[in-house]
């Protein structure tokens, strides 16, 4: 259980940080859009592009949360560890929004479940509600932050000179735009044809994490016999042999290599989710 948890962890943390820039010092202020209304912002849209990240088809979709006040932000992506493999999936993250001062709603504060460092500014810096948006996050640490943009769109694509002038906004305020990349919106997966995988803040209870285990352990185990047979079958192609035919045939059984405390690895029959 243990190396479960951690090989989640592992690959929540490395989504995250694929997301964002470091930087020395205190976070940049952005401020926050002036007469936002949140009612009129709910519901999904696509990201066209947002700072250093490897994933595709990336939407966000905001919703009510149970109290006045609070929110929710599900990120949903094709997660580019699991792009690897031919697995059709969708990985869903979702995190908490609240606003601190109801007289500025555009700033509101945000925590996702696998954000050891607590919670990060979430501010919205411009939208017209039908078009585009443009959000900036950022997350103090010790002695520097992370932080980053997020340009929206209620279609798969948008405007060039849209895209030009939320730009030239965090240009602005001090916000460097060539570190945003390019979401690519095309040949996304749809819900019925997918394996889902939801990460939460009820994500760690006992019963949804045994569950989600054993579900992603069978699909993803899939994907790591198909990656290693690929391999296989690219290393002969290179050196001009032949894989023999008559070796004994591989058990089908899936394994997943974990590293024990003495720090090496063993194959051990074990279940892991990203």
């Amino acid at each position: 259980m243990r190396s479960i948890v951690l090989c989640i962890a592992l690959a929540g943390f490395l989504t995250l940080a694929k997301a964002h820039t470091y930087h020395m010092g205190s976070c940049p202020i952005v401020e926050p859009m002036h007469g936002f209304q949140m009612n009129k912002f709910l519901g999904i849209w696509y990201v066209i592009q947002k700072t250093s990240t490897a994933s595709r088809c990336i939407t966000y979709n905001y919703t009510r949360g149970e109290e006045p006040g609070e929110y929710l932000i599900t990120q949903d992506s094709d997660h580019p560890v699991l792009g690897l493999t031919p697995l059709k999936h969708e990985y869903h993250y979702t995190g908490e929004l609240s606003v601190p001062e109801l007289s500025t709603p555009a700033r509101m504060q945000v925590h996702f479940p696998l954000s050891v460092a607590g919670t990060a500014s979430h501010i919205i810096f411009t939208t017209d509600y039908e078009n585009y948006a443009g959000i900036f996050t950022c997350q103090k640490l010790a002695f520097a932050h992370r932080q980053s943009a997020t340009i929206l769109s209620r279609r798969r694509d948008l405007d060039k000179d849209i895209i030009d002038r939320i730009k030239a906004k965090l240009s602005g305020y001090g916000v460097d735009p060539y570190d945003l990349s390019i979401i690519s919106q095309n040949g996304c997966p749809h819900d019925n044809d997918t394996f889902d995988i939801n990460i939460d803040p009820n994500t760690f209870t006992a019963e949804s994490f045994g569950s989600a285990v054993r579900k992603a352990g069978e699909k993803i185990g899939d994907g790591v016999q198909w990656v290693a047979h690929a391999g296989s079958k690219v290393y002969h192609k290179i050196t001009g042999t032949e894989e023999s035919t008559t070796s004994k045939p591989v058990e089908t059984h899936r394994v997943i290599p974990v590293m024990k405390d003495s720090g090496k690895y063993e194959t051990n029959e074990v279940e892991w989710i990203p």
